[in-house]
């Protein structure tokens, strides 16, 4: 019943993303289709890694028409992004109750979920590399836009204005700006940029991030 009761308040998060490419009124072979299109997809991106496989090898593998695989993902990010839902409920299920703590403190409460957040980046890299990869042109702003963004987003600007209502904030600030700016800094690219090609770790990451925590805290704090 618990797990049911956090599920139903992740739904919107779920549903309105268009994770999972379904509409309520799903026909049974519509999803036929989708669940051998996401079968093969994750079989294929296990053996040879998500940048190897192609749209058209996955609608081959799993037995589909290319028309019936683009009608139910318009490209291989969405397709990904789908993949990718199972996991963004996992995150929830690990960060709901230690977000709502309300006996810990909020900046403590936001670091721990932003180290959280660079560990799911770490298991889900190259998804988030493709979704991120197909968002060119006129999907350049779905990542922002993606109710998943929408929820970080959220959590992030209401656990800074916990963090200002409680004291803990010396100064005023632009709360809504600031989450931005700290997710910005575990967007996907720049994560991977300074993991991959600047040597750094997760640890190290997140510790900057701390720091910028503490000098937000007001004297004393």
């Amino acid at each position: 019943m618990e797990r049911e009761e956090k599920r139903g308040r992740m739904v919107p998060v779920l549903e309105a993303a268009a994770l999972s490419g379904v509409t309520r009124t799903e026909r049974r072979d519509a999803a036929g289709s989708r669940r051998k299109i996401l079968g093969a997809a994750r079989r294929l991106f296990k053996d040879r890694g998500v940048d190897e496989v192609s749209m058209h090898e996955v609608g081959r593998a799993a037995g589909v028409g290319q028309g019936t695989l683009y009608r139910r993902f318009e490209h291989k990010g969405a397709l990904c992004s789908a993949l990718l839902a199972e996991q963004i409920e996992d995150f929830y299920e690990e960060t709901w109750e230690r977000v709502e703590a309300e006996d810990k403190p909020a900046l403590a409460r936001l670091g721990w979920f932003l180290d959280r957040l660079a560990g799911f980046n770490e298991r889900n890299a190259d998804l988030l590399g493709a979704i991120r990869d197909a968002a060119g042109g006129e999907r350049r702003g779905e990542m922002y836009r993606n109710p998943f963004y929408g929820w970080l987003r959220a959590t992030v600007v209401a656990l800074l204005r916990r963090a200002e209502e409680g004291g803990e904030i010396q100064r005023a600030l632009d709360l809504e700006c600031a989450a931005d700016m700290f997710l910005a800094a575990l967007n996907i690219d720049l994560y991977l940029y300074q993991r991959r090609e600047r040597g750094m770790s997760r640890g190290r990451v997140v510790a900057a991030l701390g720091s910028m925590l503490d000098g937000m805290r007001g004297p004393g704090r």
